[in-house]
C-alpha cells in the first residue's frame, strides 16, 4: 500500500479537499468529517502547526502555499503556533461520532486539543 487512502478521487482533487479542510480545521479548531478524511487530514494539520513552531519566514510561505486562506495562516502563526509551542506533537484528536443517517458512513469530530 502506499501508504495514504485514495478517498476515491483522483490526486488533483483529493488534494484540493484535504487543503480546504486542513484549513477549515485551523480556522474553526474543529471539523466534522467521515473518519478516514479526519485520518488524512490529522498529519497535515499537525504538520502546519508544527511549521508554525518554528515562526520564520520560510516555515510562514511553506504554510502558505498549502493553505488556502492567507488569513488563517497569519492565525495559525500568531495565535495557534505559541499556543503548543512547549508540545510536541500530537495537536489534534479524533473523536469518533456515530453513523451519518444517508449513508451509514462513520463520521468523527477533528479537534485541535
Amino acid at each position: 500500500m502506499a501508504g495514504y487512502r485514495k478517498l476515491g478521487k483522483p490526486t488533483d482533487a483529493r488534494m484540493a479537499m484535504l487543503k480546504q479542510q486542513t484549513t477549515d480545521l485551523l480556522n474553526y479548531g474543529q471539523l466534522k468529517t467521515t473518519v478516514t478524511r479526519a485520518k488524512e487530514i490529522a498529519p497535515l494539520a499537525e504538520k502546519m502547526i508544527t511549521l508554525a513552531k518554528e515562526n520564520n519566514l520560510a516555515s510562514y510561505r511553506q504554510a502558505l502555499s498549502f493553505l488556502t486562506q492567507e488569513d488563517v495562516a497569519k492565525k495559525l502563526f500568531d495565535q495557534i503556533g505559541p499556543k503548543y509551542a512547549d508540545r510536541n506533537g500530537g495537536y489534534t484528536r479524533i473523536v469518533r461520532a456515530g453513523f451519518r443517517r444517508g449513508d451509514a458512513a462513520e463520521v468523527a469530530i477533528l479537534e485541535l486539543v
